[in-house]
């Protein structure tokens, strides 16, 4: 019967219900989440307090690991001693905290993932920091409460005189819930908060122009922003954390030399994951991997093959080993003992208004500290003015109780005040004695009033905080460790692209494909040329392009629609393949075709885009207008009917801008004539064109260099750019060409030196590199001479110029070429063919001398 009555009937799902909830919230409260206002977990604010207790100083000695594990076991912390051990290591270790909180002495772990030594073994005491943490906890500024037991009572916060939270960061994972909050620099936090005092209006992006982002332990470098804004303004945010890499050379090698790996990766796992991509052949280039880390820092040492390109390898090492790591950015806290996803003015608010209670309550302390010792100062002031009839009184007096009573009765004291005379030292009745308790009277009372104005005007409150912060960040703070960068990189195939120079080239029925530049080598003027493109019939090579991998390449329409494709996403093929129908690599509608392909790195607003029509139109736009492009394409200018787009260029806003028309004439003009115009404007009139012409070329004059022309059946001169007189945009223009019968009419026109190459295309896919040297200077009125032999019904469709780079240019029209632009100036129009010409000799002698200088002049290039 007694145990039938002891059978209590409930109900299985009330009962889960209630106990995974009491144990959830067990979890979540009193053990996985930190405070938000002094940042630590209970285990860690135990062990800090014990250590407290047992006077574990910074200015003492150390004491063993396992004295102070045992003590947070008996008194606070009823779980496992590995937990408390463990907490208490990761307070000590450098590379996992950013402000240590103990002081370890012993092996307390590496970053190569090594355990620290036994806690009978290791010794810690409080760092000089974690002073600040427990600052004034004797002077009632927090709460206390019961301990496991009831025989205790333990803080159920630290007065936290530093925003630990944000300092030293936090990470735990709860029921159903999770904390990840990284370390940030002290000095920072400490500005913010200063920031947030003058102004409690501020934002979250004003407050990140104090802290600029996490600061880990192990430094390493961040790439880009955008992770820690939506961090700061929501809670939850990712940021991308890269080791910091060098690559040296020695002995004729490259060497990356890894001085500093992303929060919380394990070394010596890094090093064995490099080693096996390596041995499965899925990291190519490494000769050797060591680690030569010390006590002096870290040091992991690459070494690279000759042939391997040092930044391919090291973009691979990113994108496949944890040399480069995300950080998942959770800033969950506990506020009031129930968890809550915070940004980042509400972690310093609620750390603001903490520090507002824990002084006010240390006030609170010592104004009544102060006012009792006012009290017994006023008692003594008494007993010192009517000293002879004290000493009277309690010389007749028969015991203390008596005397007691006595002095009550006839000064009006209280007990303590009587008590306080009683216990008056003679030493304190002569004159100088006195004095220190007037003296000490007269602080006193200026200290009451003190106190009492701290607690009557909140600004001087404020200030209190802010002073005490500031001498914090004096003592404590320190440089930023870890970097903050930009994000260049996408981490895309592009990031394992070896960056060379390649040749482009379109036909005109829309076959692509993409060669080395050397596949091309010079020969003399007048020679036959190599077999470029195996075109089909019909078919031939329309525009040629020489640009490096990484560049975008821009493919404008006749149709005024603008394509984007990088370099190296183009097929590559053969010399004599035809390439890929460039239908199947972009989104081209029926009838449309590429009358236009430029090259450029950067796309940047104070740059522009000038674009120029078969009808004489030239329209002027900003090029960041077209830096996103979809992949089906982008309005790029709006054409009149029957008008076509013929050439496309890159400007600085200050260039001169010529026109070449297919019967010989050009206008010469100012880029200025032309204001800018929004990215789907139609233009304005840049040349009136006389009856049955049109447009073929449109080019930037430049000082110094010549205008060539060159025409259907393979004639071309050069004439200075100083004989085409500057014009007002929309007249008809000056006579550059005489266009005959046997000339053919122009083809297209570029601005040259006599350091530049040439490279042409006939309708046969035949191609021929020549240098402009060998073609002659003449007036604008003049025929030229032969520079590519054409057979019957053969024309010249498209050329490219070749820019040579001297050194003494100090390599400015080198990163020109390579890192900004390449501005159209390797685009043709396919036109009419007409008639022959007659055949030049083929200048073929010296062939091997002149294929050498052409190698040398590639290297220099």
């Amino acid at each position: 019967m007694n145990n039938e009555h002891r059978v209590l009937p409930v109900d299985i799902r009330h009962e889960m219900k209630k106990s995974y909830i009491d144990y959830a919230m067990s979890v979540i409260v009193g053990r996985a989440l930190p405070d938000v206002r002094d940042g630590l977990k209970p285990v860690h604010r135990r062990i800090l307090y014990s250590m407290h207790e047992l006077g574990i100083t910074p200015e003492k000695g150390y004491r063993k690991c396992a004295r102070i594990v045992g003590d947070v076991l008996g008194k606070y912390h009823p779980h496992g001693d590995s937990s408390v051990y463990d907490a208490l290591v990761r307070m000590a270790q450098d590379f996992s905290i950013r402000y240590t909180l103990v002081d370890g002495h012993g092996n307390f772990g590496s970053v190569d993932g090594d355990s620290a030594a036994a806690m009978r073994y290791t010794e810690a005491k409080m760092s000089k920091i974690t002073a600040q943490m427990l600052r004034d906890i004797n002077k009632e500024t927090v709460d206390f409460g019961p301990n496991f037991d009831g025989e205790e009572r333990e803080p159920l916060v630290l007065p936290s005189r530093f925003p630990n939270l944000l300092v030293n960061g936090s990470s735990g994972i709860a029921v159903g819930m999770a904390t990840n909050i990284p370390p940030h620099n002290l000095n920072e936090v400490i500005d913010a908060v200063i920031m947030l005092i003058d102004n409690s209006e501020a934002t979250v992006e004003e407050l990140m122009t104090k802290i600029k982002g996490p600061d880990f332990p192990t430094a390493g470098i961040i790439l880009g922003k955008s992770g820690i804004r939506s961090a700061y303004e929501t809670g939850r945010g990712k940021v991308l954390v890269r080791a910091r890499a060098v690559i040296e050379e020695h002995k004729g090698r490259n060497w990356i030399i890894v001085s500093e790996i992303p929060y919380q990766v394990n070394k010596a796992n890094l090093i064995e994951h490099i080693a096996e991509l390596v041995k499965d052949k899925k990291l190519d280039g490494i000769s050797d991997l060591r680690d030569e880390s010390d006590r002096d820092g870290m040091r992991i040492v690459i070494e690279l093959k000759r042939d391997a390109n040092a930044n391919v390898v090291l973009n691979r090492l990113y994108k496949h080993t944890k040399m480069q790591d995300s950080f998942g950015i959770i800033m969950l806290a506990l506020v009031d003992n129930e968890p809550q996803v915070l940004n980042l003015k509400q972690m310093l608010v609620y750390y603001l208004n903490h520090q507002r209670d824990v002084i006010r309550r240390r006030t609170i302390f010592e104004l009544d500290k102060a006012e009792a010792r006012a009290h017994i100062l006023e008692g003594l002031k008494i007993a010192l003015d009517h000293i002879d009839e004290v000493i009277n009184l309690i010389r007749s007096s028969k015991n203390g109780s008596e005397a007691k009573e006595g002095l009550m009765a006839r000064f009006g004291l209280t007990d303590k005040q009587a008590q306080a005379i009683l216990d008056l030292r003679l030493q304190r009745l002569t004159g100088l004695e006195r004095e220190k308790i007037e003296e000490e009277y007269k602080e006193v009372l200026e200290t009451i009033k003190y106190l009492r104005s701290i607690l009557e005007n909140e600004e001087i409150l404020l200030g209190i905080i802010k002073d005490e912060l500031t001498e914090i960040k004096n003592k404590y703070g320190d440089e930023r460790r870890t970097v903050i960068e930009k994000n260049p990189y996408s981490m895309d195939e592009e990031d394992l692209i070896d960056e060379e120079d390649v040749v482009i080239t379109l036909t005109h029925t829309g076959y692509i494909k993409r060669l080395p530049v050397d596949t091309y080598n010079a020969q003399k003027r007048g020679g036959r040329g190599i077999q470029g493109v195996n075109a089909k019939e019909n078919d031939f090579v329309e525009h040629v392009l020489i640009t490096p991998t990484l560049n975008s390449i821009l493919f404008f329409t006749n149709r005024g629609k603008a394509y984007k494709l990088k370099a190296y996403e183009i097929p590559e093929g053969s010399r004599t393949s035809k390439g890929t129908n460039i239908v199947n690599i972009l989104p081209l509608e029926a009838g449309e075709s590429i009358q236009a392909v430029i090259s450029l790195r950067t796309f940047d607003k104070d740059n522009y885009l000038v674009m120029g029509t078969k009808e004489g139109i030239v329209k002027k736009t900003s090029l960041d207008k077209y830096e996103h492009i979809r992949k089906n394409g982008l309005n790029a200018i709006n054409l009149r009917e029957n008008d076509e787009l013929i050439g496309v260029r890159i400007t600085t806003g200050n260039s001169e801008i010529v026109f070449v028309t297919k019967c010989g004439y050009s206008i010469r003009f100012s880029e200025k004539d032309v204001r800018e115009m929004g990215r789907t404007a139609t233009g304005v009139k840049a040349i009136t064109l006389r009856e049955d012409d049109i447009a073929v070329s449109m080019i930037i004059a430049k000082p110094n260099e010549e205008l060539l022309v060159i025409s259907e059946k393979g004639f071309g001169k050069r004439t200075d750019i100083s004989e085409y007189t500057l014009q007002r945009r929309g007249g008809k223009g000056l006579k550059t060409y005489r266009v005959t019968e046997k000339t053919g009419r122009l083809v297209g026109a570029r601005v040259v030196r006599d350091l530049d190459e040439m490279m042409l295309i006939n309708s046969d896919g035949i191609i021929i590199r020549i240098n402009v040297s060998d073609i002659s200077t003449t007036s604008r009125n003049a025929m030229g001479v032969t520079l590519m032999k054409t057979g019957e019904d053969v024309n010249i469709v498209a050329i490219a110029k070749i820019n040579y780079v001297d050194a003494k240019d100090e390599e400015i029209e080198l990163e020109e070429s390579k890192n900004i632009i390449n501005d159209g100036s390797d685009v043709a129009l396919e036109l009419d063919n007409d008639e022959d010409f007659e055949d030049d000799d083929v200048m073929e002698e010296d062939l091997e001398e002149e294929l050498e200088e052409v190698k040398e002049l590639e290297d220099e290039i």
